[in-house]
């Protein structure tokens, strides 16, 4: 299916008035007001339960074996997640995880 750039410009500003809509019905609406404890405790877990939501299908099916799992990947993964248990530290699970991947490419390439 082909669309023409009319077409795609226009689905790109509905998504953006959809978009605008409902952040706006969140924040412009009721952003002045206090919130109820029970949902700002909710809130704190939103960046939680989204970053893996980003994450786990480039690790589970990634573009670059073609949707395939691969074990390089998943270790990584695996690896990110402990060293963030075990340090308590972002910037160290990132580091763990990106040597691993890294080393684990340059292994299989060889």
């Amino acid at each position: 299916m082909t669309y023409s750039s009319a077409e795609i410009w226009l689905i790109i500003a509905v998504l953006g008035v959809g978009t605008f809509l409902i952040r706006f019905s969140f924040l412009g609406l009721i952003g002045d007001r206090p919130m109820h404890p029970f949902v700002l405790r909710l809130l704190r877990f939103t960046p939680v339960a989204v970053l893996p939501g980003m994450v786990a299908p480039l690790v589970l099916w990634p573009a670059a074996t073609q949707g395939q799992p691969d074990l390089t990947r998943i270790l990584a993964a695996l690896v990110t997640v402990a060293v963030g248990l075990w340090t308590r530290n972002v910037l160290w699970a990132i580091a763990g995880g990106v040597a691993t991947l890294y080393a684990g490419l340059a292994i299989t390439a060889l």
